[in-house]
C-alpha cells in the first residue's frame, strides 16, 4: 500500500531534529525516503503554506507556521503560561539560567528557558530534546516516571562528558534520593563547567507534570538556596495549574 500525501509530507518535516536543523533538498528526501521529484513537489507545498523556510543558502528549516502552531498546544499554552511569571521571578532571585522542563517518552522536552546572566556553558533550547540521565531535570522527571520508562533508560545509558552517570544502580541510587529529598543534581554531566539543579512541579493532583531547573558554573555553596527558590517558584506554579486562572 503506497504511502499517502499527508504521511509523506510528515515524514518531510519528520526528518529535522535538533541534529538536523537545515537541509538541503536532496538531504530531505534522502532522510524521508522518498524520491527527489515526490520531495520538490511536497517541499514546495510546505513552503508556500509556513510550515518550511527556505535560507539563501537553498537549505530549508521549519517554519513560523509550525512554531505558531506548537504554541497552541496544552503542554505549551497551559504550563508555559502559568509558569512564565514564576520563571522570571526565579531568574531575578539568582541571574541564572531557567529551565521549564516536560518528559517526552524517554527524553526531556524543554519547554521554556531563560539565559543566564553568568556564562555558563548551556546546550539547551526551547524545543531541544536532551537525555534523561544527564541533566538535572531529566533525572526530576525520570525519577517520577513510570517503572517501564526508568527500565529503558537505564538500558541505554550514554556517556555525554566524563561526569556523565552511566552505572544503572548508581543512577538508580540517585533517583531514589530525588523522590525522598525533592531535588536532583548534576555536576558536568550534560556540558563541561556547568552544574544544574532541579524540583518538580506537580499539578493539581499532586501529580509531576514538570521539571523546574537551575544552571550554575558550581552548586557547592549555592545548593541550599537555590533549592528554596526553586521550590517557591514551583509551590506558585502547582497554584496557578490548580486554580485554573491561565486559562
Amino acid at each position: 500500500m503506497s504511502a499517502s500525501v499527508t504521511s509523506r509530507a510528515l515524514d518531510l518535516l519528520g526528518a529535522f531534529d535538533a541534529d538536523h536543523r537545515a537541509l538541503t533538498l536532496s538531504t530531505l528526501a534522502r532522510r524521508a525516503g522518498l524520491p527527489l521529484a515526490t520531495a520538490h513537489r511536497l517541499v514546495g507545498e510546505l513552503q508556500r503554506w509556513g510550515a518550511l523556510a527556505r535560507l539563501e543558502s537553498g537549505e530549508y528549516v521549519i517554519g513560523r507556521r509550525l512554531w505558531d502552531l506548537g504554541l497552541l498546544a496544552p503542554v505549551q499554552a497551559g504550563l508555559r503560561q502559568a509558569a512564565s511569571p514564576f520563571l522570571h521571578d526565579l531568574y531575578g532571585a539568582t541571574l541564572a539560567t531557567v529551565h521549564l522542563a516536560v518528559r517526552d517518552g524517554c527524553e526531556v522536552l524543554y519547554i521554556d528557558r531563560l539565559a543566564g546572566h553568568v556564562s555558563v556553558p548551556v546546550v539547551s533550547k526551547v524545543g531541544s530534546r536532551l537525555p534523561m540521565h544527564a541533566t538535572g531535570v531529566g533525572k526530576v522527571l525520570l525519577a517520577h516516571a513510570p517503572e517501564p520508562v526508568r527500565a529503558e533508560v537505564l538500558g541505554k545509558l550514554t556517556r555525554v562528558t566524563p561526569y556523565t552517570i552511566t552505572q544503572p544502580a548508581r543512577l538508580l541510587d540517585q533517583l531514589r534520593r530525588v523522590r525522598a529529598e525533592g531535588f536532583a543534581t548534576t555536576g558536568e554531566e550534560m556540558s563541561l563547567g556547568a552544574c544544574s539543579v532541579a524540583v518538580p512541579v506537580r499539578g493539581p493532583a499532586g501529580e509531576v507534570v514538570a521539571a523546574l531547573g537551575l544552571v550554575v558554573p558550581d552548586l557547592r555553596r549555592e545548593r541550599a538556596r537555590l533549592v528554596a527558590a526553586l521550590q517557591v517558584a514551583t509551590q506558585g506554579i502547582s497554584r496557578v495549574l490548580a486554580s485554573g486562572q491561565w486559562n
